[in-house]
């Protein structure tokens, strides 16, 4: 494409947004509207996300054997664990490291009481697994394989935190889904309506260009502009906003809700920011061309 048919395209597919003022604000506040509560679930997805890897890296299933098992059987129940598909990691703890823990929390400072347990370890029946999930959403069916297990006296874990991050996760998967698409749909309308009204304006002139000799990409090329304007403008605009709000949001969090930011520190910026914008710069261009070609398509027969 030469420069100055650039221009032209350009310049053209501003005149058509001029003309058109009220259809292309429209346009661009529903364009806006939409990706700025993509930008909020992809904010919100990410953290919840971020806090189930934490959780699965941090929360285990503590599982505890029978009294009178030997080392070897347990060891060996152990060996099976870490075979299962869903199980990362699988770390043993005897008995003795079960005491020597214990001691020095407990004991911390008066290890003269505890000498009296030296030949008679009180913890002798607690040798244990401290089982790590590759996903924490396998949680209670990893909890029902190892209570089903010969020998498993107790399965110790955090219910409600497994629960909490898959419930939340599905909830702004589902809402999302549903307030994005409608917005979606309202944006395509008004970006149709908008190049419809646009083309009908240049319908006498997109007819002496074809007669002219103009190809159809010289024509059809301004509304293309206006499209991918219309995307563009509504995409910066929520983008520059959560630039300045997320912040604040993670900040108004720490200060307000700390037994959240307790869990896990939330995702900053920088982290997320990069595909946010990518997200959001394709969804809004994307509309406004995609809809531009489809529409002009059907006004531009001449």
């Amino acid at each position: 494409m030469r420069i100055s048919t650039f221009w032209y395209c350009l310049k053209q597919g501003i005149v058509n947004i001029c003309r058109n003022i009220l259809f292309s604000l429209a346009s661009i506040a529903t364009i806006s509207a939409c990706i700025f509560l993509f930008c909020l679930f992809f904010a919100l997805a990410a953290n919840v996300a971020h806090g189930a890897k934490i959780a699965q890296e941090t929360v285990g299933i503590s599982v505890f054997f029978n009294d009178g098992m030997s080392e070897d059987e347990i060891l060996a129940a152990g060996e099976e664990i870490k075979s299962w598909s869903e199980v990362r990691e699988a770390d043993y703890t005897s008995a003795q490291e079960a005491w020597d823990t214990f001691k020095s929390q407990y004991f911390e400072g008066s290890e003269e009481l505890a000498e009296g347990f030296e030949n008679d370890n009180p913890l002798a029946d607690s040798a244990s697994f401290e089982v790590f999930l590759n996903d924490i959403s396998d949680q209670q069916k990893v909890v029902s394989r190892l209570e089903a297990m010969d020998g498993v006296r107790r399965v110790r874990y955090s219910s409600t935190l497994a629960a909490g991050f898959t419930s939340v996760g599905k909830m702004i998967s589902l809402m999302s889904a549903l307030i994005i698409g409608v917005l979606l749909a309202v944006a395509v309308f008004l970006i149709s309506n908008t190049i419809s009204v646009a083309a009908a304006f240049r319908r006498r002139e997109n007819e002496i260009m074809r007669y002219i000799g103009a190809t159809n990409f010289m024509i059809r090329a301004p509304f293309l502009v206006e499209g991918l304007l219309l995307g563009l403008f509504g995409a910066l605009i929520p983008l520059g906003g959560i630039w300045f709000l997320y912040e604040k949001g993670v900040l108004y969090l720490e200060q307000n809700y700390s037994l959240i930011t307790g869990l896990f520190e939330p995702l900053s910026l920088r982290d997320i920011f990069p595909y946010m914008a990518g997200g959001a710069m394709l969804l809004g261009v994307g509309i406004g061309v995609v809809v531009s070609l489809v529409t002009i398509r059907k006004h531009l027969r001449v």
